[in-house]
């Protein structure tokens, strides 16, 4: 299968403008993405030509579908109120000559357009606390704009991505087959976290009751995932929506608390290193709560402190499923790293769990 040039990418949208270059660009390890250059009437711009991964994403068309009803709901709210920066506060997509969302090669493959927002851009690790109040305020301004879009529900494109009654169910049949004879070595784990499991709940059970909304969430709000201002700092926009569906807001804070409060290693092993900091909590409530707190209800204002806890033993649990199948979905690199990244999960959840007085003083502060 002969892979299509950017160039003959480029003919599949509706650019209005000549095509000059593109190169690869970017750290990720999911969809291939192009910088591309073109001229536009004598003006040199710039666009993001991505390809979705064929492996990582069965629902294309409902994943399109998703990122452009948000991208428009939220470039439209901007534009209403005035905001001088509309273009560069949210992704905007170009659409296909056949006026889609995206765009099929000539092999089949799925691409889509964006514009490019120059002068800002991500960082893998937050070097400082201004820096994670930018990104959670970003993620926060995102659910925000997010929170009044019109009609029916977004695709849910990962079914049961945060239902923890369905993660715990998961892990209960993976330690009833045993497939790899492997539960007994790792009972102690076991049991740890199942003490988790009468609470792992609530967020659930509080949905399907309607006691909490069911929002538009992002999914996965590694703070690498805000673009800052080169010069200001100041979180410019969200990107990486592919698995913005229906959710709750607690899934997204908590998320941010899982993967910011602590910088030890995914698999570290030296479990005293994996203590969260209350200085970057209080950076992520600081920053959220200032763009989130006019629209979340008292019960999600409540339930702040019990995410980051819930959607750490959560991912755990995900390992250790994974673990006892044999390691057939997450990636390693050695025999038992499953294990290492489970049992520091475990760690971060303790140590989310040994700090929540603090925590919760925090969060009132900026109720």
């Amino acid at each position: 299968m002969k892979s299509q040039s950017p160039r003959e990418i480029a003919a599949l949208f509706d650019m209005r403008a000549d095509f000059i270059q593109a190169h690869r660009y970017g750290s990720g390890h999911i969809n291939d993405t192009f910088l591309a250059e073109y001229d536009q009437s004598g003006l040199r711009v710039k666009y993001i030509h991505q390809c979705l991964s064929e492996a990582a994403f069965k629902n294309p068309v409902q994943l399109m579908e998703n990122i452009a009803r948000v991208c428009d709901h939220n470039l439209s709210q901007l534009i209403e109120q005035g905001h001088p920066e509309a273009y560069r506060r949210t992704l905007t997509l170009i659409k296909s000559k056949d006026g889609k969302p995206y765009a099929i090669d000539a092999n089949g493959r799925y691409w889509r357009t964006y514009l490019f927002i120059d002068r800002a851009r991500t960082y893998d690790f937050i070097e400082s606390r201004e820096q994670a109040i930018e990104a959670a305020k970003a993620f926060g301004e995102f659910q925000k704009l997010a929170a009044t879009l019109p009609g029916e529900p977004l695709h849910e494109t990962i079914p049961d991505f945060h239902n923890t009654k369905q993660r715990y169910a998961n892990l209960a049949k993976a330690i009833a087959e045993d497939k790899h004879g492997r539960a007994a070595e790792v009972q102690d784990l076991i049991d740890e976290y199942m003490k988790y499991e009468p609470v792992s709940s609530t967020i659930v059970d509080k949905l399907e009751s309607g006691e909490l909304p069911t929002r538009v969430t992002h999914n996965d709000t590694k703070l690498n995932n805000v673009m800052l201002d080169d010069v200001t700092m100041q979180g410019i926009c969200v990107i990486d929506l592919d698995t913005t569906m229906p959710g709750s807001t607690l899934y997204d804070f908590g998320d941010m608390v899982r993967t910011a409060t602590c910088n030890a290693p995914e698999d570290e092993s030296q479990l005293d290193k994996v203590i969260a900091d209350p200085d970057m909590f209080e950076a992520l409530v600081e920053g959220y709560l200032s763009s989130a707190k006019e629209f979340l209800t008292d019960t999600e204002m409540d339930l702040l402190g019990f995410a980051g806890k819930l959607i750490t033993i959560e991912c755990g649990v995900r390992f250790l499923t994974d673990y006892l199948d044999g390691d057939v979905y997450f990636r390693t690199h050695y025999d038992g790293q499953n294990i290492s990244r489970c049992k520091r999960q475990l760690a971060l959840a303790k140590s989310l769990e040994a700090q929540n007085d603090e925590f919760e003083k925090i969060i009132a502060k900026y109720r």
